[in-house]
């Protein structure tokens, strides 16, 4: 059976949870469109990060990557477009790193785009009532960095997953009632969001194959 790995991130900057990784451990084991979902708690710490990542998808073998982490303030599930090769850091991370304007990989590109269809995503999920958006920017901080490192293990000639993105997620209304005015958005909706987001990458490379099977 083909695998999905999806990644949340463990708690950072003062917060006793991570929505990320409150909403992706549900997912362990759940299989989805034909797919085993596999999860994994990555570090919120520069480097560590990255090397967490890479020894989870050398372990899994997944078709496909998927890392979610916490954006406090944001009000839709969001699907970033792009990450950049720069490290700048806001507030230390969980092993009090700060890197300022550092680059993530030496002789990497500027900046990697996701490999999700995240318009179609994004239509799906409007559809089904959940606010979503295409975000233009991972931030600089560990979410930035860990989409980065997995962008560039998929341009790798050698990597045998086909696709991978990062998804940003707002508070939980537990976390938001700490941050007045904050918005927040429920377990049970941004798993929703999770699944479906899944199913239609996972649907819309079933429909590529069938389609190039069909030219040849």
């Amino acid at each position: 059976m083909r695998k999905v790995l999806v990644t949340g991130f463990e708690p950072f900057g003062g917060e006793r949870v991570n929505p990320s990784w409150e909403v992706v451990k549900q997912l362990g084991d759940l299989e989805l469109s034909g797919a085993q979902i596999v999860v994994r708690q990555l570090p919120c710490i520069f480097g560590k990060a990255i090397d967490a990542l890479n020894a989870a998808i050398d372990e899994i073998l997944p078709e496909m990557v998927i890392c979610v982490g916490q954006a406090g303030g944001r009000v839709d599930f969001s699907l970033e477009r792009v990450a950049i090769n720069v490290d700048d850091a806001r507030i230390p991370d969980n092993e009090g790193n700060q890197p300022v304007d550092e680059t993530i990989v030496a002789s990497g590109p500027a900046a990697y785009f996701s490999s999700l269809p995240i318009k179609t995503i994004i239509s799906g999920l409007r559809e089904s009532g959940i606010p979503a958006c295409v975000s233009q920017t991972a931030g600089t901080y560990v979410c930035n960095h860990v989409m980065y490192g997995l962008m560039h293990r998929l341009a790798q000639p050698s990597c045998k997953v086909v696709k991978g993105g990062f998804i940003h997620i707002p508070y939980l209304p537990e976390q938001a009632a700490k941050h007045p005015g904050a918005p927040s958005m429920s377990v049970h909706t941004v798993l929703n969001a999770l699944e479906l987001t899944i199913a239609i990458a996972l649907h819309t490379e079933q429909d590529l194959k069938i389609a190039e099977g069909a030219t040849h």
